[in-house]
């Protein structure tokens, strides 16, 4: 006959407090709140154009509107293929249309497309800028896959940093969605009084829809549904940003160089803004989704921000 155990010698069971952060880790989410929820972009811009941002231009013209949305589209589509180019064997064809499959390792065909210094990062996206301070609106179409491109490539650096694994779909769309937590406007009201999250959530649903086809096709086709949504929506936002950017090149004095400058403040932000989407994602899988988004409104209203 076995013997029971009498309750009170019974050693309760020891949860792992994932509530609680860390110091070190509840700084680096303290750090992240101040960059996802003030967004520097239009300092960067001012400071680089040597205006302040809404004396350049409050508002575009409807045909330059156009042509930034257009221009957004594009370099989003552009930005999702070579996200997928990092899944495990499969690679993006010069066309764009396909992915081909391959045998290298994950992540290494993003690896090889540009340098991975920062620095060659930073050259290079300033020798693109200088190309739209030249040209203006004209070259836009151009510059702004090139650009936003090279961008990603360094997001890409930062997200293996905090440990992401770019074979799995979602975390390779992950870097794309940054290009949407770049800045807030007025006419995007509801996402700006909600923040950080509230850009999140309204990117789950298509963000998981691409992922899911991404993981399900051995040969990927760039036009499919689940993927033009993802882009789009991530344009839609992006938009906003590239607007700023182009009233920020249209400085009459800035020319060629203060071009170069604009496209260096705007790849430093989105490398921030990249480091604090990643940080939190890194304490989500650390701590929980829940307790670090708990965490996050408390630093968000110790801010001042909430």
């Amino acid at each position: 006959m076995n013997e029971i155990t009498p309750a009170s010698e019974i050693l309760p069971v020891r949860v792992a407090p994932f509530a609680s952060l860390s110091d070190e880790d509840l700084a680096a989410l303290r750090r992240a709140v101040a960059v996802l929820e003030k967004p520097s972009l239009a300092s960067r811009l001012s400071a680089a154009a040597g205006a302040p941002l809404d004396i350049i231009g409050r508002s575009l013209p409807a045909p330059v509107t156009d042509v930034v949305a257009r221009s957004a589209e594009g370099a989003m589509r552009a930005a999702l293929r070579v996200a997928l180019a990092t899944l495990p064997h499969k690679a993006v064809t010069p066309a764009g249309s396909e992915v081909e499959t391959v045998t290298e390792e994950p992540g290494n065909r993003l690896g090889r497309l540009f340098p991975s210094s920062d620095s060659k990062h930073k050259a290079m996206a300033a020798l693109s800028g200088a190309v739209g301070g030249a040209f203006g609106l004209a070259s836009l179409a151009v510059e702004l896959p090139v650009s936003t491109t090279l961008m990603l490539r360094s997001i890409a650096e930062i997200a293996r940093e905090e440990g992401e694994d770019l074979s799995d779909p979602e975390n390779a769309l992950a870097c794309v969605e940054v290009f949407a937590l770049g800045g807030k406007s007025g006419a995007d009201t509801a996402l700006s009084e909600s923040g950080y999250f509230a850009v999140r959530a309204a990117l789950a649903k298509t963000m998981a829809e691409a992922a899911k086809y991404a993981a399900h096709r051995s040969v990927l086709d760039s036009s499919a549904p689940a993927l033009i949504r993802f882009a789009s929506q991530i344009a839609a936002r992006f938009g906003i940003v590239v607007s700023q950017k182009l009233a920020a090149q249209a400085v009459p004095v800035l020319g060629a160089f203060g071009g170069a400058a604009v496209n260096t403040a705007f790849m430093n932000h989105f490398q921030a803004m990249a480091r604090a989407h990643f940080t939190v994602r890194r304490l989500e899988r650390l701590y929980g989704a829940e307790p670090v988004r708990e965490a996050y409104a408390a630093e968000k209203e110790a801010l001042g921000l909430a």
